[in-house]
């Protein structure tokens, strides 16, 4: 999280990504007061259907197969109060409250855009909630990622009503207890609105969003161990030629290669082998690093397009169009584009870690990088990196095992009448496991490339890779003799996955943040 978190104004349906990054990592929000007026026409005119005695789903209906029963207007707001905590039927472990808080703030865009039908001061509650650090206690499992995000989304309007947990400072709370506390009485839901805060993509799209900022760091972080890597071997910065890449003219693999580039501009190291060099060809783990990454690079700004569509969406159903007073079903809360986009941010997860491995297992191999077997000074008395690189293989393939398409599985529910779901939200869910594991990955790297290029001093790398290594070297030595490696590990991974490490080069030298 920021150290001061800043509160951004949501403008309903203009949110720009960086604002939904800035509060994954910690930032609050605020509603802007101007769309007020159109929440309120919306309410108004679920009041007016109400009072003409029309059926309109989910608002005088059941739901689902039961959308036939009619309700009498007696019960409208039991039978909201009966789908929250009927749908409140999720299972696992709580989603993390980085994620919780974007979900409540996605679901606040949503519901100010003024097509869901809610009352105002039920927005105002959910953001109160939000402000004070009232974060749902929402278990991660249940959700198909069509009809929306039904079960989780239930069990965080549940805690809205008093019913449930909130968790606070890292523990549960009772709901009703923790809303006294923070001088908030429990939400009672009005006609449609129990509905309204259950249908829709946002948990979803808050996992998936969830997975594209912590893949974008690991992203950055694998750019730079990659460019360490090619030092550390005495690579060629050739294939880095910007000629080479316009050619092929794909804009992510253009901007790698100008990374890459950049980062080993000015390096003694390279500058001693340029003449006199007996490898004709580095292997493709460096040579096509513009390649496979400039195509992770592309994937991860097509996903965060899409992302950042559905995040300034509605995908609340029914919807209330208030210029003719109707009230129209539709589909919008099937999340098909953010299982898309969830699937190919595990693709690229898997690829940036699968690459990494590649260079580590190249590092410590004396035949392909010229280096010290397994990079320690002394091999035969000690090991090295070398059950860092089986550690960093072992990750690869766990995350192969999990890059398998969500997306292509559909479950029929509701006794088919929802025959075709997406399976976003375990899609979306499994990213930031992925995401730890590469992070781990490029640190092995990232401890491997420095000891690698600790062993041609006096020559000296570029600027920016020894400022990458000074920021390692600041907390972890060069490995003389073996000794205990998990913390070293540790702490190379926090560099990474905090953005620590990409800080310390500086974003000039890096890809522009996906979505800016």
């Amino acid at each position: 999280m920021t150290d001061t978190p800043t509160l951004h104004r949501l403008i309903p349906g203009e949110v720009p990504l960086s604002v939904w990054r800035a509060v994954y990592f910690g930032d609050g929000v605020t509603l802007d007061p101007s769309a007020e007026p159109r929440v309120d026409a919306a309410a108004a005119a679920i009041a007016a259907i109400i009072g003409k005695g029309e059926p309109v789903y989910g608002v005088n209906t059941g739901f689902g197969k039961l959308a036939s029963v009619r309700i009498d207007a007696a019960d409208l707001k039991t039978l909201q109060r009966n789908i929250v905590l009927s749908h409140a039927a999720g299972v696992g472990e709580p989603l993390p409250a980085p994620v919780v808080r974007l979900i409540m703030a996605l679901k606040l865009s949503s519901l100010a855009q003024g097509a869901s039908g809610v009352r105002w001061e039920t927005l105002v509650h959910l953001a109160a909630c939000l402000d004070r650090g009232l974060i749902p206690v929402i278990p991660g499992q249940g959700s198909v990622g069509a009809s929306g995000d039904l079960a989780p989304l239930a069990h965080m309007t549940a805690a809205l009503m008093g019913v449930g947990a909130f968790l606070i400072d890292g523990k549960p709370v009772d709901a009703a207890l923790a809303l006294g506390e923070s001088g908030l009485q429990p939400l009672e839901l009005g006609p449609k609105e129990g509905l309204a805060l259950l249908n829709g993509t946002q948990v979803s799209t808050a996992l998936a969003l969830a997975g594209l900022f912590e893949a974008e760091r690991v992203f950055q972080a694998a750019l730079i161990t990659g460019a360490l890597s090619v030092d550390a071997a005495k690579g060629s910065d050739g294939p880095f030629d910007p000629r080479i890449h316009l050619l092929r003219r794909h804009r992510g693999q253009i901007d790698v290669a100008d990374s890459l580039r950049a980062l080993l501009a000015g390096s003694a190291i390279r500058a001693s082998h340029l003449d006199d060099h007996g490898r004709v060809q580095d292997p493709y783990c460096l040579r096509c690093q513009p390649q496979v990454m400039g195509a992770i690079l592309d994937l991860l700004r097509q996903a965060a397009s899409t992302l950042a569509d559905e995040a300034n969406g509605v995908s609340d159903n029914p919807l209330v169009f208030t210029d003719t007073g109707e009230v129209i079903s539709g589909g919008n809360f099937h999340a098909e584009p953010v299982a898309f986009a969830a699937d190919m941010l595990a693709l690229a997860l898997c690829e940036i870690g699968s690459l990494a491995e590649r260079r580590v297992a190249m590092l410590v191999d004396p035949a392909l990088s010229g280096l010290p077997a397994f990079l320690t000074p002394r091999p035969g008395l000690n090991s090295g990196f070398m059950i860092p690189q089986v550690t960093a293989a072992a990750l690869v393939s766990e995350n192969k095992q999990m890059a398998h398409p969500a997306s292509v599985d559909s479950i029929p529910t509701s006794a088919n009448q929802e025959d075709h779901v997406s399976m976003a939200a375990h899609g979306a869910r499994r990213l930031t496991a992925m995401a730890r594991n590469a992070a781990s990955v490029v640190g092995i790297e990232y401890l491997a490339a420095a000891q690698g290029i600790g062993f041609h001093a006096p020559l000296a790398t570029s600027a920016p890779l020894a400022a990458a290594i000074g920021l390692l070297r600041a907390e972890v030595p060069p490995l003389a003799d073996d000794r205990h490696f998990a913390p070293d590990i540790a702490a190379a991974t926090r560099m990474v996955a905090s953005g620590r490490l990409a800080e310390a080069i500086g974003q000039d030298l890096l890809p522009p943040p996906v979505g800016s």
